[in-house]
């Protein structure tokens, strides 16, 4: 399963871009997805230094490959204030999918996740129901269908 309760937090305490990505990355470390939040967290920062994963609608996509990384996953965080990401559309960032992925990526499947969610996440519908969920099991029922093997 690429995401579980364990890997869902509601209600994130970070107030920047790369506090918000090591408090998730240390949810991925409790659950066991990753064995080094420093690797990890590195490789996410590698790629953020790339281009911005704020992609707008108050949505971020940060990822990252890495040995660190035990298998893929989505880590979901919601920040109740807003956190500046430097967003395509210039507005701060409420919803957070950091994703993990294995650095042997096998059958690409990074890309097939950031498909399932990218096409999820064009449906006004599931961001607002992303947006009011205030509850670990809303979450896991609007992101059922993007569970890649």
């Amino acid at each position: 399963m690429i995401i579980n309760e364990n890997l869902i937090t509601l209600d994130l305490e970070a107030k920047d871009r790369g506090s918000a990505i090591i408090e998730l990355s240390q949810l991925a470390f409790n659950d066991g997805k990753v064995t080094s939040v420093d690797d990890f967290v590195k490789s996410v920062f590698e790629r953020e230094k790339t281009y911005t994963t704020g992609v707008g609608n108050g949505i971020a996509i940060p990822h990252g490959k890495s040995d660190a990384v035990k298998e893929a996953m989505i880590v979901f965080g919601k920040s109740v204030h807003g956190i500046e990401w430097n967003s395509l559309d210039g507005n701060p960032v409420e919803i957070i999918f950091l994703l993990g992925i294995p650095n042997e990526n096998v059958n690409g499947i990074h890309l097939k996740i950031l498909s399932q969610l990218s096409r999820k996440l064009m449906d006004e519908k599931f961001v607002e129901r992303l947006k009011k969920a205030n509850d670990k099991t809303e979450i896991l029922k609007a992101l059922n269908d993007i569970n890649i093997e």
